[in-house]
């Protein structure tokens, strides 16, 4: 893949490109101050992961309340007081059939929920965009394949652009110029993934040095970049925004700072970004149209 990351245009025409591919959008999947738990689902893996995570919670929480019950009963009915000639005898055939024969009906069911959403996420469908993800010590590289151009992103104040990984006035004002606030910095960078809503998009991912991993909460999906080798992950976003993500396997020492940003758009302002992405990042011109008398 070709590459267009001199720092002299990292700050300038990336920022552009990034800026106007927001424009309307919310943010959706972030991090909230004080809060714990997922971020609203943004596609059907997402919501898929989420159901079953309540759904064990659910049974988690009643095996829990059982077996504190169960430990208080036995304190109450069986001690010394009560019950001061204990019983001699060792084993209880029904009991012991019952704790071996629930826990494997319930690990059993389980797996019947939990196997069909592992292998919806590892069956890579055709895809309707295929993007090469590439890990860098601290950063992305993207590759739209089909379409032959690829870029480089970076944080916002990270040190590959001029800051110092400090919140500055000089990276809040980068961020603004980027149409973004104070609170995203470590999460917003000079350029973003841009897909269309409701279309497949797969994921080619690797690392070019040390192991990665490109992780999208919000989408329900993670996958490590390990060097010399190309996973597949997918997903299919459901609704417009922007979406915020981490390296998620540690890579050094400015691990925190390679933060993910995607952008997804309608058909037509992806089509629009495309054009200028294309003739940006690979010198194709802009397709001109002529109107006739």
């Amino acid at each position: 893949m070709t590459r267009f990351f001199s720092l002299a245009g990292l700050s300038a025409g990336f920022m552009a490109t990034a800026a106007q591919a927001q424009d309307g959008l919310e943010i959706i999947g972030a991090p909230v101050d004080g809060l714990t738990g997922f971020q609203p689902a943004a596609t059907e893996l997402a919501s898929d992961l989420q159901w079953l995570d309540h759904m064990l919670l659910v049974i988690i929480t009643v095996i829990t309340l059982f077996v504190t019950a169960l430990i208080l009963w036995v304190m109450v009915r069986y001690n010394a007081k009560r019950n001061p000639t204990p019983a001699t005898f060792t084993h209880h055939t029904p009991v012991e059939i019952a704790w071996t024969v629930v826990p494997i009906v319930i690990l059993v069911f389980i797996g019947a929920f939990s196997l069909p959403i592992l292998f919806k996420q590892q069956e890579i469908p055709e895809a309707d965009i295929t993007i090469k993800v590439t890990g860098y010590q601290w950063y992305w590289g993207y590759e739209y394949v089909d379409e032959g151009f690829g870029f480089d992103s970076y944080m916002i104040g990270a040190p590959a652009t001029g800051g110092s990984n400090m919140k500055t006035p000089e990276v809040v004002a980068q961020l603004e110029e980027a149409g973004y606030s104070e609170q995203e910095f470590l999460l917003a960078t000079d350029t973003s993934v841009v897909i269309p809503v409701g279309k497949t998009i797969v994921m080619q991912v690797t690392g070019a040095d040390v192991i990665h991993a490109w992780t999208i909460p919000a989408f329900g999906v993670k996958q490590d970049a390990v060097p010399g080798r190309l996973a597949e992950l997918w997903f299919k976003a459901e609704k417009e925004g922007i979406y915020f993500g981490q390296c998620s396997e540690l890579c050094g020492q400015a691990h925190a700072y390679m933060p993910i940003t995607v952008k997804v758009v309608s058909e037509a302002a992806y089509a629009e970004w495309l054009e200028g992405a294309r003739e940006e990042y690979a010198g194709i011109p802009r397709t001109r149209v002529v109107a006739s008398n």
